[in-house]
């Protein structure tokens, strides 16, 4: 089949007078008027444009139609659009001033979760990336840069699976961006090879709208249109006239395309049109593109022509937090849909997609792959609705590995593997009509025995299985820092393995006293840091995050700290969670600091967190061991200085809390939530790399040892 790209540019002003009909012509494909289907006119006018095109290929333009008669074939089809920088309260305020009213509009999620291989910036290029494969970020564009490509290989494009049909015909399909971000991914050989007609606006939505209007007038099967004009004006703010403005015209160009639509159906009732409008991201409270798993940059939308019996939550109010959000449908979802309603969507158990087909009886949400406690197993779970009164069948890379009961929901898969290592699975859960996968990966540790001198050292050891907390061996205490501020729980899904399971102490910032005082206090008798007897201490201890690391946005959040960690070079030591899911060991002086980052947690997953003070050689030595990560070790080279300072505010060490109990009163865009501690224990010696290790291996707690 022929493909034509075209790029429109607007004619300088200049030039009117001198390029006659030629330059009418280039206007009226561009945007500037005029509403011809032919194809065949589309190409000649961009030839007038700055941008040289190859003329039109002999029978690669559609005739045009004719009042009460359409061009190309009858049957499904879809225009997918996607606007850069329209919010969903935007779009729901759009609609209730009137327009854009024949469409279900309904939150929506992107960015994949943040902790887990599936994260991605909540920006424009994986974004439209994630439009046109339905996966996250396997896709492999992490970036708005003009290299980044989608990984056709892995991720094959809803376009090149329209190419897969040639019998009794071939459908097409058109791509019309606004963005030079969509222009240079689809403009890639590989992507670009399954594209009929491709249209670069360069920021011209006027032109989008032409464009688009043109494809479907010409009954191309399947037309993505992409917008850009309101995230550009977001940048003066959400609440400016600029930005109402630029809602109110995209909304208008939308409705002219559905009303292009409508003509079409009119003339024809059997040609039947799905329509999907998403935006790319969400935008932060100043109307800006962060990239941040934040609850703004994550929430996006899908609105609809037709009831999608698994498009959840229409007309809802915009979720409060991440964990509702997470229950709506998701960005990866729009691929599978558009190829269900164009026939084209694979066999179920073939399915590669991270998202479901919205026209789906049962919905199969939210899948997610944690590691075992063992090490040595990955961990399903998911949840349905709609029809659930059907059989769940599990695959792992393309094979059949289990078959469940009607409405299960968790499924256990034991590795076997023949060493220590990272290993990486691909699983699809497949129930009734709906099917969706993830990517999981797993740091496999065989059988593992707890090193019998981690007993040795020991200054304090918390458990942490009981309230209030005790510490094993009398040296310390360990209290919420406010007394009406009870900010502890005890969860029954703790780190260990069986026959050691028992329950892990919860701390939730949220619960505060009215000073806004949260978290937990440990308070030592004699405290390693400042003992001048003590020359390398160690703090080790399990740790969790929520489902979506919500805390690791802004700011940060405080994992632990004996300091004012308004900044890292307060005096002190300190632990935070930052975006990405990122650990970073910080110590400071009063001016100087030292830092240890880029260390990554698996949301949702325990991991074990250690740091290694070695006062006499001057050395910060920082660990996290995640389930699916491996082991991350860094290291950063300390002062004297610093060393003098480790004792911070000599206050005690604060849990999801700094030295001050009021690191989330004065950080207030760092979000309050909740970290699950178990295990906590401070040793007055160095410990040993593999004496960590053997701690996270045998997942086995350290009051199993004798003392």
């Amino acid at each position: 089949m022929p493909r034509t790209h075209l790029s429109c540019r607007p004619a300088p002003a200049w030039k009117a007078s001198l390029l006659g009909l030629a330059t009418a012509l280039s206007l009226a494909a561009c945007g500037g008027g005029g509403g011809s289907s032919n194809i065949g006119l589309i190409a000649a006018a961009a030839g007038s444009s700055s941008t040289t095109t190859p003329p039109p290929t002999t029978g690669s333009s559609t005739p045009p139609a004719t009042p009460g008669t359409n061009a190309g074939r009858s049957g499904p089809k879809v225009l997918l659009v996607q606007i850069d920088g329209m919010t969903y309260a935007a779009l729901r305020q759009a609609q209730a001033a009137g327009a854009l009213t024949s469409l279900r509009a309904a939150p929506a999620w992107t960015g994949g979760i943040a902790g887990t291989p599936s994260a991605q910036p909540t920006t424009t290029g994986p974004a439209f990336a994630t439009l046109l494969t339905g996966t996250w970020a396997r896709h492999g564009v992490a970036f708005d840069s003009a290299d980044q490509r989608i990984d056709t290989a892995r991720t094959p494009t809803l376009l090149a699976q329209l190419r897969q049909r040639t019998q009794p015909f071939a459908l097409q399909s058109g791509v019309v961006t606004s963005s030079t971000v969509a222009a240079s991914l689809s403009a890639d050989p590989a992507v670009a090879a399954a594209i009929d007609r491709r249209v670069d606006c360069n920021g011209d939505d006027g032109c989008v709208t032409t464009r688009t209007r043109q494809l479907i007038e010409a009954g191309i099967d399947l037309t993505v249109a992409e917008y850009g004009a309101p995230a550009r004006a977001a940048t003066d703010g959400l609440g400016s006239a600029g930005y109402r403005a630029s809602v109110t015209a995209t909304a208008a160009a939308v409705q002219q395309l559905l009303d292009t639509i409508a003509r079409r159906q009119a003339n024809d009732p059997k040609e039947d049109w799905l329509v999907l409008l998403t935006a790319d991201h969400g935008l932060d409270a100043f109307g800006s593109t962060t990239g941040s798993q934040s609850l703004d940059d994550k929430i996006s939308f899908v609105a609809s022509n037709k009831a999608l019996p698994s498009l959840p939550a229409v007309n809802d109010a915009p979720p409060a937090d991440i964990a509702t959000l997470l229950q709506a449908a998701a960005a990866t979802d729009l691929a599978p849909t558009v190829l269900q309603h164009l026939g084209m969507l694979p066999a179920l158990e073939q399915r590669g997609y991270d998202g479901i087909a919205l026209q789906a009886g049962t919905a199969v949400r939210q899948l997610r792959a944690v590691a075992g406690a063992d090490k040595a197993s990955l961990v399903l779970g998911w949840t349905m609705a709609g029809n659930t009164q059907v059989p769940v069948k599990v695959y792992r890379d393309g094979t059949l590995i289990a078959t469940l009961p009607a409405a299960s929901t968790r499924y256990t898969d034991n590795i076997q593997a023949a060493a220590d290592g990272l290993y990486a699975y691909r699983y699809t859960v497949v129930a009734g009509d709906s099917a969706t996968g993830v990517q999981a990966q797993i740091a496999y540790v065989k059988p593992a025995l707890l090193a019998t001198t981690l007993v040795q050292g020991l200054a304090a050891y918390y458990p942490l299985n009981a309230l209030p907390p005790t510490d094993a061996i009398g040296a310390s205490t360990m209290a919420p820092w406010a007394s009406d501020a009870a900010a502890g729980t005890l969860v029954s899904d703790d780190p260990f393995v069986a026959p050691y399971k028992g329950k892990a102490l919860r701390v939730d910032s949220t619960i505060k006293n009215a000073s806004g005082m949260s978290g937990y206090r440990l308070l030592q008798g004699t405290d390693v840091a400042t003992d001048n007897s003590v020359t390398a201490y160690t703090l080790g201890f399990w740790l969790r995050t929520d489902a979506s690391c919500s805390q690791g946005v802004s700011n940060g959040g405080t994992v632990i700290g004996n300091k004012n960690y308004t900044t890292g070079a307060n005096a002190g030591l300190a632990i935070g969670l930052f975006g990405g899911c990122e650990i970073r060991f910080n110590v400071g002086a009063g001016g100087s600091r030292a830092d240890s980052n880029g260390y990554k947690l698996s949301a949702g997953q325990w991991a074990y967190v250690a740091v290694v003070i070695d006062k006499a050689n001057l050395r910060m030595t920082g660990y996290v061991l995640d389930p699916a990560l491996g082991t991350q070790t860094g290291s950063a080279t300390l002062t004297s200085t610093l060393v003098a300072q480790l004792g911070g505010l000599k206050n005690g060490i604060g849990l999801n809390e700094d030295g001050t109990g009021l690191y989330y009163q004065r950080e207030t865009s760092s979000p309050r939530g909740a970290m699950d501690f178990d295990d906590f224990a401070i040793w007055r010696r160095a410990l040993t790399a593999d004496e960590i290790a053997s701690m996270f291996k045998a997942a086995q707690p350290l009051s199993t040892l004798p003392r």
